[in-house]
């Protein structure tokens, strides 16, 4: 008797519904006022909607959706939570980066350094550079060897998703980014614990600036 076929949904390594959903609005295919519609998403990533629906309900306890009126929309985030949001980042991101310090392996110090020459090919692509520096910080979060602080900076990462653009778009910082990224790994390589949390917080607290000019820039009218 053979086995009944899968569906889409539970394929062996098929994507679940919450992560593909949550990769379009990092990756801004939805962006922060969207509307998610469930009938469109199903047909969208080829599954039923149910996993759709219980992925939507995942999302908006996680806040990364919101109501409006019986619709659901990618929420945003108001001045207020965006420094929030920077400041237990750079917080939990340097601590990330003085764990790397000591505790990261010679492979995992190689392989930073590998990503952080690679990002020199990338300053003439916004969006490429955006997705290589999510993946250089997420090795430095697996290097602190942390688990307990890796859940937890998933967890920021998620947010920083409601962000309606990156800060690799303004004039100039994609070079600066390559520029802090090689302080904070030569940090890690010596060992130095402190000098490794004080390049990373560095490098979030320019990050954070250049967000809030684009957003002040944003928000001017036009002439």
């Amino acid at each position: 008797m053979t086995d009944a076929p899968r569906s889409a949904e539970t394929v062996p390594g098929q994507r679940d519904a919450y992560s593909l959903i949550l990769e379009a609005i990092d990756s801004h295919i939805y962006r922060p006022g969207d509307r998610l519609v469930e009938s469109e998403l199903a047909e969208r990533f080829g599954m039923s909607r149910t996993p759709i629906r219980e992925a939507l309900q995942r999302l908006e306890t996680q806040s990364l959706l919101a109501r409006d009126g019986r619709s659901l929309i990618v929420a945003s985030l108001d001045h207020n939570q965006l420094a929030e949001l920077y400041v237990v980042r750079g917080e939990l991101e340097g601590l990330a980066a003085r764990l790397a310090a000591r505790h990261a392996t010679p492979e995992e110090v190689s392989v930073l350094r590998e990503m952080a020459e690679a990002h020199r090919l990338l300053t003439g692509d916004p969006a490429a550079l955006s997705r290589a520096n999510r993946r250089f910080h997420r090795q430095i979060h697996l290097a602190s060897h942390n688990r307990f602080l890796v859940q937890q900076l998933d967890l920021v990462h998620r947010s920083m998703a409601l962000l309606a653009s990156s800060s690799l778009v303004a004039e100039g910082r994609p070079q600066a980014t390559i520029a802090e990224h090689d302080a904070i790994v030569r940090a890690i390589e010596a060992g130095d614990g402190e000098g490794a949390e004080r390049a990373l917080r560095d490098h979030i607290s320019r990050a954070f600036v250049t967000r809030l000019k684009i957003d002040a820039a944003a928000g001017l009218p036009g002439e």
